[in-house]
C-alpha cells in the first residue's frame, strides 16, 4: 500500500491504524504489515521474520533501517504485541475510539501509541544524517524468548550495531515526561517441590510428610535479606507467589508439596548466583528446584544519553524527569548488551487495564519529544 509522507505525521491516526489490528501476544500478521507500510513510505528497508514455535511462538519480528551517510546509529525499540483485553470494556478494545481528549484501545499506551509517535516524528523530520533503526517485536508481553533476542541475533548476522537505543515503554507516571528508566532489576522465578510418602495421619511412621521440609525451606528463604539497595536500585526482594499441596482429605499425609518464589534483584546479584543460593537451601531438605531467569539487571549510568533525553523533555514539558530503575522487566534488559539504553514513553496509568486510553495531547507532545531526541542524537545538537 502506497502511503504519503504527509499522512504519516499524525500520531493519533497512526496509533489507530495499529490498534485496529488485534495482536495479542505472541503477535504476527496485519499489525506488522501496517507498520511496514508506514516505514517503507519513509524510506526504510524493512525485514520481517518469524521465530519460534508453539506454545511461545511463532512470533513475528520487524527490523527496519535507514541510513543517510556517515554518523551515529540511533535505534528505537518496542513491541506490537498486547496483553489480552479481558471482559468489560466500554468499547471494542480493537476498534480505536476517540472520546473527548482520549484515544481508547488495547495498546494505546503499551505501546502502539509510542511506536506511532516515533513514526510520526520521523515523518516530520527533515532528512537526518546517520542511521536510524526500529527494533520491533511481537512477544514482549509473553515469554520474550523468540522476540528481541532473535532480532539481536539477526542484527549480529547483518552487522547492525546501534550506538544508542531508546525503548518506548510507558514510563511516565503522573504526567508525560516525569520519569524515564535508566535501568531495570533482574527477574528469576523458581519452582520448589518436595516429595514424601503418602499415608494415614494416624500412622505417621509409615509415611513421610513433605510439608514439614517445605515449610523449613520457605522459612529459610524468608529469612534472607539480599541487600540494602544501591544508589540507583531499590533493595532486592524475594516473594513466595504460590503454595500448593492439593490434598482434599483430612486424614491423609500428602505425597508432595510445592511452592513458587519470584526474586527481583538489583545489580549486586546475578540470576545464576541467586539460583545456586536457593538451590542449596532446597536440596539440604531433600527438595528439587526448577529455575527460569527472565533477565539480568542493567543500568545505563546517568550521562550524555540520559542528559540528551532529559533536555528534550525539559524543552517540551518544562520538567526535569526522574531517573528511575523501578518497575518490572522490559526488552531493554536484552538490548542493554548492545549499547546504552534508556526507556521513555507515555503515562502508564491505564496500561494492561480495561478501557486502556492515551491522551491525544500526550501523543502529540511525545511525537515532538521523540523528534527532538533523535535529532539531538544524530546531529549532536
Amino acid at each position: 500500500m502506497e502511503i504519503s509522507r504527509q499522512s504519516l505525521t499524525d500520531p493519533v491516526a497512526l496509533a489507530s491504524r495499529l490498534i485496529v489490528c488485534p495482536s495479542i501476544t505472541p503477535a504476527t500478521g496485519p499489525v506488522f504489515a501496517a507498520l511496514e507500510d508506514m516505514l517503507v513510505a519513509l524510506g526504510f528497508d524493512v525485514e520481517r521474520m518469524l521465530s519460534g514455535e508453539a506454545p511461545d511462538g511463532p512470533v513475528e519480528n520487524l527490523l527496519a533501517i535507514r541510513s543517510h551517510g556517515p554518523g551515529p546509529h540511533f535505534a528505537f525499540a518496542g513491541h506490537l504485541d498486547v496483553v489480552p483485553p479481558g471482559n468489560g470494556w466500554a468499547t471494542d478494545p480493537f476498534q480505536p475510539v476517540q472520546q473527548g481528549d482520549l484515544l481508547y484501545g488495547r495498546g494505546a499506551v503499551d505501546m502502539k501509541g509510542s511506536i506511532a509517535a516515533f513514526v510520526a516524528a520521523l515523518a516530520r523530520a527533515d532528512d537526518l544524517p546517520g542511521t536510524i533503526s526500529l527494533i520491533i517485536t511481537g512477544d514482549e508481553e509473553g515469554a520474550a524468548v523468540h522476540g528481541t533476542l532473535a532480532l539481536m541475533d539477526r542484527m549480529a548476522e547483518r552487522g547492525i550495531n546501534p550506538d544508542l537505543c531508546l525503548v518506548g515503554e510507558p514510563t511516565s507516571v503522573h504526567r508525560l515526561g516525569d520519569m524515564m528508566k535508566i535501568g531495570r532489576r533482574g527477574s528469576v522465578n523458581m519452582w520448589i517441590s518436595v516429595k514424601g510418602a503418602q499415608g494415614h495421619v494416624a500412622y505417621p511412621h509409615l509415611a513421610s510428610n513433605p510439608i514439614s521440609p517445605l515449610v523449613r525451606i520457605l522459612a529459610a528463604i524468608e529469612a534472607i535479606k539480599l541487600d540494602e539497595g544501591t544508589d540507583w536500585f531499590q533493595p532486592s526482594n524475594i516473594e513466595i507467589t504460590d503454595l500448593e499441596v492439593g490434598n482434599p482429605a483430612t486424614n491423609v499425609i500428602p505425597a508432595e508439596a510445592r511452592a513458587r518464589i519470584s526474586i527481583r534483584f538489583n545489580d549486586t546479584h546475578s540470576g545464576a548466583e541467586l539460583v545456586d543460593r536457593i538451590r542449596a537451601i532446597v536440596e539440604a531438605e531433600g527438595g528439587e528446584l526448577l529455575a527460569v531467569i527472565s533477565g539480568e539487571p542493567f543500568l545505563t549510568p546517568p550521562g550524555d544519553f540520559s542528559g540528551l533525553i532529559a533536555a528534550a523533555i525539559k524543552q517540551a514539558a518544562g520538567i526535569d524527569p526522574e531517573l528511575s530503575t523501578s518497575g518490572g522487566t522490559s526488552d531493554a534488559r536484552f538490548l542493554s548488551r548492545l549499547c546504552p539504553v534508556v526507556e521513555f514513553g507515555l503515562c502508564n496509568a491505564t496500561m494492561h487495564k480495561l478501557d486502556e486510553a492515551v491522551a491525544v495531547a500526550d501523543l502529540e507532545a511525545l511525537t515532538g519529544i521523540y523528534g527532538d531526541i533523535v535529532t539531538r542524537a544524530l546531529t549532536g545538537g
